[in-house]
């Protein structure tokens, strides 16, 4: 599995509110998403950052959406570009269900 962390600087701090409305109207473009395992949106504390943390099936997975459409689609809604972080995930723990996943 791979987790990636998607940052973006907003151009004005928002209030939570705000940026759930917002997160609320792009969530429907990740349902179904081939790879994409699960998807976290988030919004620091004092309003000025913003993102996604993403759980992948695989790396190529989240390499087919970070596209440059895809970055400029984010940069156009938000104001700056996104920042990327990759990082491996081996081992998963799911308290909703009980279970333990290890990356193939």
């Amino acid at each position: 599995m791979i987790v990636t962390i998607v940052t973006f600087r907003l151009q004005q701090p928002s209030t939570l509110d705000e940026m759930t409305k917002v997160f609320q109207a792009t969530a429907p473009k990740y349902q179904g998403m081939q790879g994409l395992l699960r998807k976290n949106y988030w919004m620091s504390e004092d309003g000025t950052r913003a993102g996604g943390i993403y759980v992948w099936a695989s790396r190529a997975d989240a390499d087919r959406v970070y596209t440059p459409d895809w970055k400029q689609f984010v940069e156009g809604k938000y104001g700056s570009p996104p920042e990327i972080q990759y990082l491996h995930s081996p081992v998963m723990v799911d308290n909703r269900d009980g279970t333990i996943s290890v990356a193939a």
